[in-house]
C-alpha cells in the first residue's frame, strides 16, 4: 500500500508558515514503514528537536483506479479517517532551503498516524467534515473539509494521474492551521466528527 500525502490544501496553513499558495495539489509520499503501530507510542527522533503535529482527514481506496474522472472518484472510497503527518520542521526547513526533496523530515519511521476509520454514509456531508487535534486536553486544531483548496473527489482524480491507486491506498488531504511542536509527555487526541479516531503519547 501507499501513503500519499497532499500539502498545502489549507489557505490558512499556507500562511502560518509562509509558503507560496500553489496552483496544483502538492504530493509526497511515505513509506509504509511510516506507519505508526497501533496503540504505541511516538517516539521523538533523534536526528531533530522540532517535530510537529499535522492533523489531516484520510481516506481509504478501495479499488484499483488510474486517469479517474472526478464524477466516478466517490466510487474508489467507503471510508473516511482521521491521522497525523509528524514533521520534523527544522529538518525539512534546511532541505526546502537547499531545494531538496523532503522525505527524510516527512517520512521517517512512525510518521504516519492513521487513526480509525469510519463508513462515509455515517458521516454526513464529507464537504463539511468536522475535526479536530486536541493536545494534553486543549485544542490546537480545528478543520473542517470545505476548507480545502482541492476536496477529496478532486484529489482522487488529480493524484490517478501520476499514480496508479490500489486498494488499501491512503491518501492524506493536508492540514489546517494550528500546528506545532510536541514534546515529551503529551497526549494527541483526534476526533472527526464527534468521533474519537485516535489517542497517541509522546516519548
Amino acid at each position: 500500500m501507499k501513503i500519499i500525502c497532499i500539502g498545502r490544501n489549507y489557505t490558512k496553513h499556507i500562511e502560518e508558515l509562509q509558503n507560496e499558495k500553489p496552483t496544483e495539489p502538492v504530493i509526497f509520499l511515505k513509506p509504509d514503514s511510516a506507519i505508526l503501530a497501533k496503540n504505541q507510542p511516538f517516539f521523538i527522533p533523534p536526528f531533530s528537536n522540532d517535530i510537529h503535529y499535522e492533523v489531516e482527514v484520510l481516506v481509504k481506496i478501495n479499488k484499483v483506479g488510474k486517469y479517474i474522472d472526478e464524477k466516478f472518484a466517490h466510487k474508489y472510497y467507503d471510508e473516511i479517517g482521521l491521522g497525523i503527518d509528524f514533521t520534523a520542521r527544522d529538518l525539512q526547513n534546511k532541505l526546502k532551503d537547499k531545494g531538496l526533496p523532503w522525505e527524510k523530515s516527512k517520512a521517517f519511521d512512525g510518521s504516519a498516524v492513521i487513526g480509525e476509520f469510519y463508513p462515509k454514509d455515517q458521516l454526513g456531508d464529507l464537504l463539511d467534515l468536522n475535526f479536530t487535534l486536541q493536545k494534553n486536553e486543549e485544542i490546537v486544531q480545528q478543520g473542517n473539509s470545505k476548507f480545502m483548496l482541492w476536496k477529496i473527489d478532486e484529489l482522487i482524480a488529480y493524484v490517478s494521474q501520476f499514480f496508479t491507486l490500489k486498494k488499501g491506498d491512503i491518501i492524506f488531504t493536508g492540514t489546517p492551521e494550528g500546528v506545532g511542536k510536541v514534546t515529551e509527555n503529551d497526549v494527541l487526541i483526534g476526533i472527526v466528527c464527534n468521533q474519537k479516531a485516535f489517542e497517541i503519547k509522546i516519548k
